[in-house]
């Protein structure tokens, strides 16, 4: 192992990626995204490699999200830093899920943020037993990005995806298959064995070869705890707005609703209105850039506000989980239209880039 922070490797002809911050569960930089997509140009030009894999280095989880840390210091000094991550981020997402050769994911441990960025994207995406999967934006002052939006608008049943937005719930193997964000559950014990597998599968093989090696060490899934929750859930977060939800979680009374108004109670006004906009426009979004550059633009207004920098602060920074939000109330809360996000010249220079890269 090296000190680089992504390591591209070619194993037989498989493609490697290597997430490589393990003492920071390999939390993503800018200069990890530019690796990234070398790597993805070196093996898609390769016709000697079948597929692509990416996993995370140590044995905590495939990747915990950005670089909030990087991302807090931007917030104070260099905010055209901090685009420019999300920016070139976002290219990645829309990158993988094109991508045409099979990219494999293991959701192995802690998936979080901008580690389903990097992997629910994919074609293949596994978990194991040991899977902690989350969207937890709302809880520092953002919006599940990295074209979150799309994956729970348009791939959750019912309204599981609102509440994995808005609540930022951690997800076990059953529930993250269940709300479509990923594909099938392999004990961890075997993750080896499907990597020689997927190696030794020859450029001329049959399509159905990599599928095959896959299904062979494959499980049913764990039960998922979400699916006896959803009329639940889809009763409640089928609710226009924020505070209707908060309605009707208190009308359904049982300790499931009061839990989840409870959390979404500690969550940023300000994001759990963005969010929930975000989720519902996606639901009618023909294309996962159309989303990109709708997060692009909500996550260059949320970064210029107090939530982001207080949210992280009480998480990660003095860890004290109890942020100030400002405003600290739904009621004084008013969400601008999304033509009036961000900065005109970022909002600019992302979409274009986004819609050059889907061309």
């Amino acid at each position: 192992m090296t000190d680089q922070q992504v390591l591209i490797s070619r194993q037989g002809s498989l493609g490697r990626l290597h997430l490589n911050r393990p003492k920071a569960l390999n939390s993503v930089t800018l200069a990890m995204i530019r690796t990234l997509d070398t790597g993805l140009t070196r093996f898609e030009t390769d016709p000697s490699i079948t597929s692509v894999l990416i996993t995370g280095e140590g044995a905590r989880g495939l990747c915990a999200g950005g670089d909030i840390i990087a991302l807090y210091k931007a917030a104070s000094d260099d905010h055209d830093a901090a685009l420019n991550f999300w920016a070139e981020e976002y290219r990645l997402n829309a990158r993988i899920a094109r991508f045409p050769k099979p990219y494999i994911a293991f959701m192995d441990g802690i998936t979080m943020g901008g580690g389903v960025g990097v992997s629910a994207h994919g074609r293949f995406r596994i978990v194991t037993e040991r899977t902690r999967l989350a969207m937890p934006e709302t809880g520092i002052g953002l919006v599940p990005d990295v074209g979150g939006s799309w994956l729970l608008g348009q791939n959750a049943p019912g309204e599981l995806g609102t509440y994995i937005g808005l609540t930022g719930s951690l997800l076990g193997a059953g529930d993250a298959i269940h709300a479509g964000l990923a594909d099938c559950y392999m004990p961890a014990d075997r993750l080896e064995q499907l990597v020689t597998a997927l190696a030794a599968i020859p450029p001329e093989a049959d399509k159905a070869a990599l599928a095959d090696a896959i299904a062979g060490l494959s499980e049913p899934a764990p039960a998922s705890t979400l699916a006896g929750q959803r009329a639940a859930i889809d009763d409640a977060f089928a609710a226009p707005t924020v505070e209707d939800i908060l309605d009707a979680l208190d009308r359904q009374g049982t300790v499931f609703a009061t839990a989840n108004r409870e959390t979404l109670s500690a969550k940023s006004p300000t994001a759990l209105k963005m969010t929930l906009m975000l989720l519902r426009e996606a639901r009618h979004s023909q294309t996962l850039e159309q989303c990109l550059n709708r997060e692009f633009a909500a996550v260059s207004h949320l970064f210029c506000q107090p939530d982001f920098r207080e949210g992280v602060r009480a998480a990660v920074i003095d860890k004290d989980c109890n942020p100030k939000w400002q405003p600290d109330t739904l009621a004084k809360t008013a969400v601008p239209d999304l033509a009036g996000f961000g900065d005109g010249k970022a909002r600019v220079f992302a979409t274009n880039k986004l819609e050059e890269e889907a061309r």
